[in-house]
């Protein structure tokens, strides 16, 4: 299909509802088939994506999920954090399988990178606060994110100039090195590696940029469809997250707007990605983590094990009271349901509906870690299954007690139910309510 075809003008934003890692990455892919772009808006290669095409696993950090559809443009926006050396190991990764990327990817020109010191700075702090650890991935995202605001980020359109960018390396490792030696007491990073790795990778990483605002503004006078993505899951935006043990960016679906550079009128739908149950990775609180055998069984039949860092996840039941906060936050349009058949053959299952807190009940996920920490969930209990819903693609081949919990999950929540994934293969999805129709 010519991608000119693809599409009414009709523009959907996919997020995670949780706290990440609720299988966004093939939802975008499954979706792709309907659109002309794929834009990544926030984050950066903390993130990881895992595709299962015809029994082939694909993991992306960077890239956008529609990378594996010939044809379907991939664009990489100024909200995202880019790391030039994790996206060309990516590339090179990508294209060593056939998958052509480099003509088809678009970054924008305004993305911050994260370079060597950033790196530097993340570990050197999560080390050295012990305990007290925020449980970063250790890849420089929070450090980069924080030179952004400070507006002392070298940026990608920083490479066209090299004296302009070697005065302004110089300039950000007076301060990042006197952090490193003194306070941290880390080794400081050369200006001249940094600058000389950069000049080594530009003429490359140059010729896939683009102004991705006015890329993004054309395709939608051409009545193409696009998709926007989003890496992180929305418990962890930096503003509306268990604050502080979240991300560094916006994950909410309003940041695809400023992520990507298109106005919110042009947002049209936004599907909302969460499990049948919880998971989280690193720390803060987590009201409904089950730290028995119903948490190791979740975690071992949903594999949860981060698909980049290899990090376990901490599981639990689904938490609704933590999900009526991600409604309000993104104005989601449907949900997708994912992991399903991970609950398959549980003779019970439990629903988090709100929290017991020292100041009484609370129906909604409440702002700051500290009184997350404080809530303990109220459970209702429905009857499991005993037959199997992997790869089921129809919504009557379900066993009736999987269709009662998610049409219970569904009306706690208050958000209707768009499509069921029922296992990490693409086609392996109910569909109920198209997002592009």
């Amino acid at each position: 299909m010519a991608v000119e075809s693809k599409g009414q003008g009709r523009n959907v934003v996919v997020i995670g509802t949780q706290w990440g890692d609720e299988g966004k990455g093939k939802v975008v892919d499954w979706l792709t088939e309907q659109v002309s772009g794929v834009v990544r808006f926030q984050g950066g290669h903390n993130a990881g994506h895992t595709l299962v095409v015809n029994g082939k696993k694909t993991i992306l950090r960077l890239i956008p999920s529609g990378i594996l559809h010939p044809g379907v443009l991939c664009y990489i926006g100024n909200g995202v954090v880019l790391s030039p050396t994790a996206l060309l190991a990516e590339i090179d990764e990508l294209q060593s399988n056939q998958i052509d990327v480099e003509s088809r990817l678009k970054i924008s020109l305004a993305c911050p990178l994260i370079l060597s010191y950033h790196v530097a700075l993340d570990q050197a702090r999560e080390a050295a606060r012990g305990d007290a650890k925020i449980g970063t991935t250790g890849r420089g995202i929070g450090p980069a994110y924080e030179d952004k605001v400070a507006r002392r980020a070298i940026r990608l359109l920083d490479l066209t100039n090299p004296q302009a960018l070697k005065t302004k390396l110089t300039e950000a490792l007076s301060l990042h090195n006197f952090v490193l030696e003194h306070h941290l007491h880390a080794q400081p990073v050369s200006v001249d590696q940094v600058f000389n790795e950069l000049m080594a990778m530009a003429p490359r990483l140059l010729k896939m940029t683009a102004d991705v605002p006015q890329l993004l503004y054309e395709a939608g006078q051409r009545k193409e469809n696009l998709l926007f993505e989003g890496a992180q899951g929305s418990l962890l935006d930096i503003d509306h997250g268990t604050y502080p043990f979240v991300t560094s960016s916006n994950c909410v679906a309003g940041a695809a707007g400023a992520g990507a550079g298109v106005g919110p009128s042009k947002l049209h739908y936004v599907l909302g990605i969460t499990k049948a149950y919880a998971t989280r990775v690193g720390g803060g609180p987590f009201p409904t983590e089950q730290t028995n055998e119903v948490g190791q069984t979740l975690a071992q039949r949903g594999n949860e094990f981060g698909s980049v860092t290899g990090r376990p996840r901490r599981c639990g039941w689904f938490d609704a009271a933590a999900l009526r906060r991600s409604m309000q936050i993104n104005g989601v349009t449907g949900l997708c349901i994912t992991k399903l058949d991970v609950l398959d053959g549980f003779s019970e299952i439990k629903l988090c509906t709100g929290y017991d807190t020292p100041s009484g009940r609370l129906d909604v996920l409440p702002f700051g870690a500290d009184a997350v920490a404080q809530c303990t969930p109220v459970y209702e209990t429905m009857p499991g299954w005993s037959g199997t819903t992997e790869g089921v693609r129809q919504w009557a081949d379900l066993p009736e007690a999987a269709q009662r919990y998610l049409n219970r999950l569904s009306e706690v929540v208050g958000a209707p139910i768009a499509m069921v994934s029922t296992g990490a293969d693409r086609d392996d999805t109910i569909l109920l309510d198209h997002p592009f129709q």
